[in-house]
């Protein structure tokens, strides 16, 4: 088998990554699937808001004076910015697909959570407040990690 053959996951291995992070987040979805009560329920709905289209409904996951540390580079801060922001990519961007996410650290009313891109390459990571209702919206967003260049 040569090194290609081996570098590139087949067709099958890919679906069956996908079909288990559909399942991992299927189990953690929770009994409200318009809020996000549990830290991992915000990338969950980011997925299905982004899929659907819907950048208001984007944005209403990220807290009045959230920053979003994009586009790379830079820092897109306020929910309105960064509605207006998402309402741009997604209108040029690809269907995005669950990603199984790694283990929450959470600290009080803080929860960081993070996900590997499906290329292993860099991570995606959050960090959510609980809300006196109880629910979570991310304070933070940092959609893309890169191993430094030098």
């Amino acid at each position: 088998m040569d090194s290609l053959s081996t570098a590139t996951p087949s067709p099958r291995r890919a679906r069956s990554a996908t079909a288990s992070a559909a399942l991992a987040w299927s189990a953690i979805r929770g009994s409200n699937p318009g809020k996000a009560i549990h830290p991992e329920d915000i990338t969950r709905l980011f997925f299905e808001r982004s899929n659907a289209g819907d950048a208001a409904w984007v944005a209403a996951l990220y807290e009045e004076d959230a920053v979003l540390a994009c586009p790379p580079g830079r820092q897109t801060v306020g929910r309105e910015a960064i509605r207006a922001l998402w309402e741009k990519a997604l209108a040029n961007v690809p269907r995005f697909r669950p990603e199984a996410p790694l283990p929450t650290l959470i600290s009080g009313d803080l929860a960081l959570t993070s996900t590997p891109p499906p290329d292993g390459a860099g991570a995606r990571a959050q960090v959510a407040r609980r809300r006196p209702d109880g629910s979570r919206l991310r304070v933070l967003h940092q959609p893309e990690f890169v191993p430094p260049t030098h």
